[in-house]
């Protein structure tokens, strides 16, 4: 497993580029996120070559190069964005090395520690994709490699090309039905990276446990959603969004909190 487990938070950067497409409405203040998530102790910022596109690695090189030496810059190919709102898988090898080579030009870096396959793209056989990150790997172009919204069995396949350090599926209070993948990547150590960690649905409505520990904590239930998923397991690495420094603090300072046994029982069992 990669040792991203010593990030006591981790931001996705730029989320306002990844949501409207083209350039953030404030560049300051996402340049700012950035170089506040590295005073506060976040050492993996993860984005992709189709937040933007291309924006958001820019913004990260813009605002860090040169990187710490125990930040990990983790990016994504195989999702194209032809435009607002659209996501199309392409898995076609001659496009992930052309997303690479990009990535690795925007980020100012050799080496892509981790490489997340966006997609699995359906209309390209696996053998196919799999087979040009292995390449990659031999090349020496990236380190580590992680997947995005897969199944158990399509990790155990791609295992057959090359080690997975990292699963990425969207996972979340109001949302577990990933659950069984995070516990095939417990039991291999695999390190589980849930994006939209933060949505709460209606369990922060009201006076259900999630709000009346949220008082108790004096912190906001998204704050407490962000505690519970770091104690969910080892292996959880969760990529709260934001294009703010206030937001970003809020943030790490959720990952802080500690529930007692009581309250992730209570908030766990919560519909």
């Amino acid at each position: 497993m990669i040792s991203l487990s010593t990030a006591s938070a981790s931001a996705r950067c730029v989320s306002r580029a990844r949501a409207s497409g083209g350039p953030p409405k404030d560049r300051k203040e996402c340049l700012a996120v950035l170089r506040r998530a590295v005073e506060l102790g976040v050492n993996l910022i993860d984005t992709a070559e189709s937040y933007g596109p291309h924006v958001s690695e820019e913004l990260i090189a813009e605002a860090l190069h040169p990187y710490p030496a125990d930040l990990v810059i983790a990016t994504k190919g195989g999702l194209d964005r032809p435009g607002p709102d659209q996501w199309v898988p392409d898995g076609r090898p001659e496009r992930l090395r052309a997303e690479l080579e990009g990535s690795l030009r925007r980020l100012r870096l050799q080496r892509i520690d981790l490489w997340q396959l966006h997609r699995i793209d359906p209309k390209v056989s696996e053998e196919d994709q799999f087979g040009a990150i292995q390449e990659f790997r031999r090349e020496g172009k990236i380190r580590h490699v992680g997947l995005s919204e897969v199944t158990v069995e399509q990790i155990e396949r791609a295992r057959r090309h090359f080690p997975v350090v990292s699963v990425q599926n969207r996972y979340n209070l109001a949302d577990r039905e990933w659950e069984p993948v995070l516990d095939h990547c417990e039991r291999e150590r695999i390190g589980f990276i849930p994006w939209f960690p933060l949505q709460v649905g209606k369990l922060a409505e009201g006076h259900g446990p999630l709000a009346r520990i949220a008082k108790a904590h004096k912190a906001a239930p998204a704050q407490i959603a962000l505690a519970w998923l770091l104690r969910c397991s080892p292996v959880m690495l969760p990529i709260p969004g934001t294009s703010k420094v206030k937001h970003l603090e809020e943030n790490v300072a959720g990952a802080a909190i500690k529930l007692s046994d009581a309250e992730y029982e209570e908030i766990a069992g919560a519909e």
